[in-house]
C-alpha cells in the first residue's frame, strides 16, 4: 500500500501548481436559504438536545428510538436504500448530537429551504433522500416510507427547542477558511498517513470487524459516490478540522484540514447518479463546476476523475 502512496504522490506532484489557487478562486456552494452559522457567543455552550432517556414511552417514542437506530445502523438495518458500507452516524457524530458536524437539531427546523444542488425548494424529507441517494450511493426511500418517518421523527426530537428558521452555531461543518497558497494534496498524504491511516486503512477502504465497518471507507466503491456533499474539498475540510481524528477534533490546522481533504477526495469513488449522458465533462459544467471546490472532471496524475468505480 505504501508504494502505491508514494506513486500516487509522484504523479501528482506537477498538478501542484495547478490545484494551489484552486481553494481561493473557485465559487463556494451557494444554498441561499441556509446562511452560514454564527460564531458560539463566547462563555455558552451549543445547543443540547434533549438526551436519550428523555424520549417518551408511547407510539411517538417508539418511532423516534426505530429512528434513532436507523440513524445509527442504516446500512443493516435499511439494506435496500444503502449502496455502501456508509450509515448516518459517519457524517453526524455522536448520533447525530455532535456540534458541527451537521448536528440533526440545527438542521431540522431550515427546512424547506432552497438547495442550489438540485435547484428547489426542499423538504426536510427530500434532503434525507439525497443523502441516501449520494452520500449512501443507495436508493431514495419513498417519501411515506417508513424509515424516512422514522428518521424525521428522530430529527424532530432532537430538535427540541430550537426556534424555527433561527440558524444555530454548530448547525453545519463550519468550513475553515481557504488556506494562503491553496491546498497541496501531496502534502495531504502525510496527513493521512499519520492521522487517519490507522482508522480508514492506507487504501481508504476503512476499517471492519468481521462483517461489520467500524471506520467508514473515505474512497473506492464502498464509500460516499461524486455527488455527495462530501467530495467538495471545502466540505470535507471543515468536517475533519472539527471531527476528525476521532475524539481529536480541532486538532488540526486550516491547512492540514484542506490539503488532508484534498488528498481523500483525489481518489476514485462511485460515480455521480447525475451523470449526463454519459460524459463527465458535462456532468461537472453541469453540476461540479460551481459546487465548492472540487475534482470531479479534473485530470490528477495523469487521470480524470469521474470516472466512478462499482
Amino acid at each position: 500500500m505504501k508504494t502505491t502512496l508514494r506513486r500516487l504522490t509522484a504523479a501528482l506532484l506537477p498538478l501542484m501548481a495547478a490545484h494551489a489557487m484552486a481553494a481561493d478562486s473557485t465559487r463556494l456552494d451557494d444554498q441561499t436559504q441556509l446562511p452560514k452559522a454564527p460564531a458560539r457567543p463566547s462563555g455558552k455552550a451549543y445547543f443540547q438536545p434533549p438526551a436519550e432517556a428523555d424520549i417518551p414511552n408511547n407510539a411517538y417514542g417508539d418511532l423516534v428510538r426505530r429512528g434513532q437506530d436507523l440513524f445509527m445502523n442504516t446500512r443493516a438495518l435499511a439494506p435496500e436504500y444503502v449502496g455502501n458500507e456508509m450509515n448516518c452516524v459517519n457524517c453526524h457524530i455522536d448520533r447525530g448530537r455532535k456540534a458541527n458536524s451537521a448536528p440533526l437539531w440545527a438542521a431540522y427546523t431550515m427546512y424547506p429551504a432552497f438547495r442550489k444542488k438540485n435547484n428547489k425548494v426542499n423538504t426536510f424529507v427530500e434532503r434525507m433522500q439525497g443523502c441516501f441517494q449520494f452520500s449512501m450511493n443507495g436508493k431514495a426511500p419513498a417519501a411515506d416510507s417508513e424509515v424516512l418517518a422514522a428518521l424525521t421523527a428522530y430529527a424532530y426530537w432532537m430538535s427540541s427547542g430550537v426556534p424555527i428558521g433561527k440558524v444555530q452555531p454548530g448547525r453545519g461543518f463550519d468550513e475553515p477558511p481557504p488556506p494562503k497558497g491553496g491546498y497541496d494534496i501531496a502534502r495531504g498524504q502525510r496527513v493521512y498517513e499519520k492521522q487517519c491511516a490507522i482508522c480508514h486503512g492506507d487504501d481508504g477502504a476503512g476499517r471492519k470487524v468481521g462483517a461489520t465497518t467500524v471506520f467508514p471507507p473515505l474512497w473506492g466503491k464502498d464509500s460516499y459516490n461524486w455527488g455527495a456533499g462530501m467530495h467538495r474539498i471545502n466540505t470535507a475540510a471543515g468536517f475533519i478540522q472539527h471531527n476528525m481524528p476521532l475524539g481529536r477534533g480541532e486538532t488540526l490546522s486550516d491547512q492540514e484540514a484542506w490539503d488532508v481533504a484534498a488528498y481523500i477526495n483525489a481518489h476514485e469513488r462511485p460515480q455521480d447518479p447525475r451523470l449526463v449522458n454519459g460524459d463527465i465533462d458535462e456532468t461537472r459544467k453541469r453540476y461540479h463546476a460551481d459546487d465548492g471546490v472540487n475534482l470531479y472532471g479534473v485530470v490528477v496524475g495523469g487521470q480524470k476523475l469521474g470516472q466512478g468505480v462499482k
